[in-house]
């Protein structure tokens, strides 16, 4: 059966509010709807999600699908960037490069890489430990942290190319029998779910 990290969709950016705090734009709210409305959203058994307010607001949508109650799970949540506060989008770009280049250092206070990618890892394998390997389940979170886990699923290095396109709202499924990727990033209302 399969295992799906999804990425939450375009944000309300407010540079007045912690990153944390910021919830779905119309548009990733609108993205999340049509992904609910597809078959694979009501396959899901299980829905986990990170403790950060567009997570969550993603694997509502989700959940509704398939009448599931969302699971938080605090490890879950996007690299510590509370050190740098608000980045301008340019910025942001060039310090999550420095990021995923330098996995082992912090980038001005910001939680290390190698670190983050433990703290995936450690959550996402915690709860499939005690998950029912023949039920569907999916994990809500964010790109950066889904990326170190991509990187760890695929036993390569950590890098920036096997970054999510777009900024949001995509997807990639594995295989719960082997954790083995099934397929790459892909937006979440266009995937056609697992073959």
């Amino acid at each position: 059966m399969f295992g799906l990290y999804i990425t939450h969709p375009q944000v309300k950016i407010d540079p007045h509010v912690p990153v944390s705090k910021w919830g779905l734009s119309d548009i990733g709210a609108a993205r999340a709807g049509r992904a609910a409305e597809s078959g694979w959203a009501r396959q899901l058994r299980r829905i986990v999600s990170s403790d950060e307010t567009k997570a969550i607001e993603t694997a509502e949508i989700l959940a509704a699908a398939g009448g599931l109650t969302v699971e938080i799970v605090h490890g879950m949540h996007e690299n510590d960037r509370t050190a740098t506060g608000f980045l301008p989008p340019p910025e942001f770009e060039k310090a999550a490069d420095w990021f995923f280049a330098h996995p082992e250092e912090s980038f001005r206070g910001w939680e290390r890489a190698i670190d983050a990618q433990r703290r995936i890892v450690s959550a996402v394998n915690d709860v499939l430990a005690s998950h029912d390997p023949a039920l569907p389940i999916g994990f809500v979170g964010h790109g950066g942290v889904g990326t170190l886990l991509k990187c760890h699923l695929q036993g390569r290095a950590i890098r920036r190319d096997g970054d999510q396109p777009g900024g949001g709202g995509n997807l990639y499924c594995f295989s719960l029998a082997d954790q083995r990727l099934s397929c790459d990033w892909t937006p979440i209302e266009e995937w056609q779910g697992w073959m």
